[in-house]
């Protein structure tokens, strides 16, 4: 029987708080956020993804053994999240730097759909391997097909995909600036991963990196 951990139901639902506070408070008026359906259906499916990673056993735990010098990650990581909450919808509904066309912020929806889902199926697949460090969990098995077949970290690619249609939704010019920044945080991460994966699994990691591709197949 599936069961959901307390812990990661009160961190789901404190980040939501933080996260659509931010936004409405950006925007500044909650019933006119709503009146736009592509705003609405960011918030709609962010709920639904939230409500399905709750399925999930994903965790914080450092495992057997854990690379410590990753951690100034989680700096940019929070810093990043608070200007993508704040930022673009507070510049959309004064036009400030915003980019034309409504149906951008449609595209932006199915963009942000399509990389939350990815994600979230990713961190499903893992179970109690995927951890919010970098870390090798007890009875660490590598993770080599479903949604890992081509890609090693299609969690990371979900992640890129969804708030690049974060930003669309919003019009905001914010996705030629602050995506490649948080696009170069998170290589540093993979790398960190890698190098952890590839210290404990040996040659299967390495057989396993010569015929898949880090984010994009037959590109990266």
């Amino acid at each position: 029987m599936l069961s959901i951990s307390r812990l990661l139901v009160v961190s789901t639902v404190v980040g939501l708080a933080v996260l659509f506070g931010l936004v409405f408070l950006g925007w500044g008026d909650i019933t006119d956020f709503f009146a736009h359906p592509a705003r609405s259906g960011l918030v709609i499916s962010t709920l639904l993804l939230a409500i399905v990673s709750l399925f999930s056993e994903a965790n914080l735990s450092s495992g057997k053994r854990e690379d410590v010098s990753n951690r100034w990650i989680f700096i940019p990581f929070m810093v990043l999240s608070i200007v993508f909450a704040y930022v673009p919808p507070y510049m959309d509904r004064r036009d400030l730097f915003t980019l034309d066309g409504d149906a951008l912020r449609y595209f932006g929806l199915a963009l942000y759909i399509i990389g939350g889902s990815l994600r979230v199926w990713a961190i499903l697949v893992l179970g109690k391997r995927f951890s919010g460090l970098v870390a090798i969990q007890e009875d660490h098995q590598l993770m080599t097909n479903g949604v890992y077949t081509f890609i090693r970290h299609p969690s990371y690619l979900g992640l890129i995909v969804a708030m690049i249609g974060w930003t669309l939704i919003f019009r905001s010019v914010l996705v030629f600036i602050v995506i490649p920044i948080w696009i170069a945080t998170l290589i540093a991460r993979i790398q960190s991963e890698e190098n952890l994966l590839q210290s404990e699994f040996g040659q299967e990691y390495t057989d396993y990196q010569q015929h898949t591709w880090r984010l994009i197949p037959f590109v990266y």
